[in-house]
């Protein structure tokens, strides 16, 4: 419903609940799981029936008796204990169309409260030591995608990336590129087991060869390490952002973990300024040689070691710092999406924030893993390697709609089967091209409408679908055609969007998305096979091109706040 009409629904049913002397109670207004209950639902009844010592079907029907006729309601009913079922009117139905032509992009945009609204939204993250895998790619379509819905719903989203480019494991990749480069060029040199042994380091170390030839034999060992570590992260790290880039996933900030630890010309430096905001709090102690983080007084079930007894900061170091380095740059809120592996780590996390005296500041999303099949039958190496299939191999066989929409397709909290083949299949059992014909098919009907020329220009690129549709349907044209259930049924599924995006940002869900794209691509092709849009009838004719616009606006406007494109022909 759209929120107008909510509004004033509300405020008609807060009337009546008056001369039952009851006021102050917010009345909620919900869609009925079941078309024949309505179009909206009420159950104040049953929520007041203890107080006022009434039967909840008596009060519902004094509300009744007391809604005034209007406009708005078609028909009321009381159903089961007390549920009061309103049937809306067809004109209010109309309307949606009218006001989703009307406002376009901006239709089903929310707001939300000053002091709430500016979020640090942090995913994918990974360590910059090797080529992201499907699981990335999942935070990738995930992170990306709340952060659109979030923004439709009235959030500031600030989207970053943190590089996790300090400590040993940076060591470690430097050293593997480092015997690869050796052994390539005919040193007898093993592999220590630690070291990073995918054939990408192989391929980083043949790139090393190509440019610089053998100069590096002639080195130390430690300088070797060194500068291959910086290469080998330098090559690495633009890999990443080149893929995510090509997937359409960018961020306002890659924030480098290294750069906690610099010290800027007070000699302060963000771990350190983390530190002393905590010490002043109290949550510091020293204990042999360490210091440590009081998390226990918190909650947490172990107190936490910050700085190792022999001078080096700890991983959960490094957290601190960054976290305390994002609240002071202004952020209402925090978001991390962290995969399902690092569930133990979230209460030190919390305890961190809540030292500092932002208590709920911190908001961790864990998501689950994502399994490959091809043809039902499990992926686990790439054809090319031999070893694990990289994202970017993945989206470089499946393309970057069908990636996106599959890996949004279910909740974050569970896993997700991903089939190569079926995302790859031109047909109605590949859900997003299902979506994507739907809105192809509306404006494979606009075109018809159109004049040749019109048509023509569209086809060229000279005019977009919105510009023709503007031409050839009138802002004011005659909505009371729009009487076929078919027609009714895609207009209530469209009035539902500003409360589906509400929710959708609220529950960090946009999942919701691709479930209600299915449902109103499934509606419009309904509509499609009943109503004869092209039709001798000018106004009817008129009526569905304007529903058929509003309903390619709404298509596109979900498949875009999901990363996925809306094409005008398939």
């Amino acid at each position: 419903m759209l929120a107008q009409q909510k509004e004033a629904l509300t405020s008609l049913i807060s009337a009546a609940l008056e001369t039952l002397g009851v006021t102050g109670v917010t009345v909620i207004l919900e869609r009925p799981k079941m078309p024949e209950h309505g179009d909206v639902a009420c159950t104040v009844a049953m929520q007041l029936a203890r107080a006022l010592k009434k039967n909840p079907r008596e009060i519902a029907q004094i509300i009744v008796d007391h809604i005034p006729a209007n406009d708005m309601i078609a028909a009321v009913e009381i159903a089961g204990p007390g549920f009061i079922n309103i049937r809306l009117s067809d004109a209010v139905l109309q309307g949606v169309v009218r006001e989703v032509r009307e406002e376009g992009d901006n239709f089903g945009r929310g707001t939300i409260p000053e002091g709430e609204r500016y979020v640090n939204l942090e995913y994918v993250s990974a360590n910059p030591t090797g080529p992201f895998h499907v699981g990335h790619g999942r935070w990738a379509s995930l992170g990306d995608a709340m952060a659109r819905v979030m923004r439709h719903g009235g959030y500031d989203v600030y989207e970053e990336y943190y590089i996790n480019d300090h400590g040993n494991q940076m060591d470690v990749f430097g050293n593997s590129v480092n015997v690869r480069y050796q052994q390539l060029l005919g040193r007898d040199v093993e592999m220590p087991e630690a070291c990073y042994g995918g054939a990408y380091v192989k391929d980083i170390a043949q790139d090393i060869i190509d440019r610089d030839g053998d100069k590096w034999l002639n080195v130390s060992d430690e300088e070797r390490v060194e500068a291959f570590r910086e290469m080998a992260y330098d090559m690495t790290l633009k890999n990443q952002r080149e893929v995510l880039a090509n997937f359409g996933t960018t961020f306002d900030k890659w924030f480098s973990e290294r750069s906690l630890y610099v010290e800027d010309e007070n000699g302060e430096s963000a771990v350190s300024r983390s530190l002393d905001a905590m010490r002043e709090k109290g949550y510091l102690y020293e204990k042999d040689g360490a210091l440590w983080f009081r998390s226990t007084d918190l909650g947490d079930d172990k107190d936490r070691v910050l700085i190792k007894g022999d001078g080096e900061a700890t991983y959960f170091m490094s957290d601190v710092a960054y976290h305390y380095d994002k609240m002071m740059r202004g952020f209402d809120h925090l978001i991390d999406l962290w995969g399902a592996d690092h569930h133990g780590y979230i209460k030190r996390c919390e305890c961190m924030l809540e030292a500092w005296g932002w208590p709920g500041a911190l908001e961790v999303q864990l998501g689950q893993l994502v399994n490959l099949f091809r043809d039902g039958k499990a992926v686990r190496m790439s054809k090319r390697t031999g070893e694990m299939v990289t994202f970017e191999e993945l989206i470089d066989e499946v393309g970057v709609d069908a990636t996106r929409y599959l890996m949004l397709s279910r909740s974050a909290d569970q896993p997700i089967d991903f089939d190569i083949e079926v995302a790859k299949k031109k047909d109605a059992s590949n859900p997003v091209y299902y979506v994507q014909y739907a809105h192809a098919r509306i404006c494979s009907i606009l075109r018809k409408a159109a004049d040749e020329a019109d048509a023509a220009a569209v086809e060229a690129g000279e005019m977009t679908m919105g510009e023709l549709a503007e031409k050839i349907i009138p802002e004011d044209c005659d909505l009371t055609p729009l009487t076929h259930p078919s027609e009714l049924a895609l207009m209530r599924k469209m009035a539902d969007f500003g409360n589906l995006i509400a929710l959708a940002a609220r529950d960090r869900a946009p999942f919701r998305l691709t479930h209600y794209a299915q449902d109103l691509a499934s509606l419009f092709h309904q509509f499609y096979t009943n109503c004869h849009v092209l039709t001798d009838d000018a106004d009817v004719q008129t009526a569905r091109l304007a529903l058929c616009d509003a309903t390619r606006i709404v298509l596109a406007l979900t498949l875009n706040l999901l990363g996925v494109s809306a094409p005008v022909k398939m």
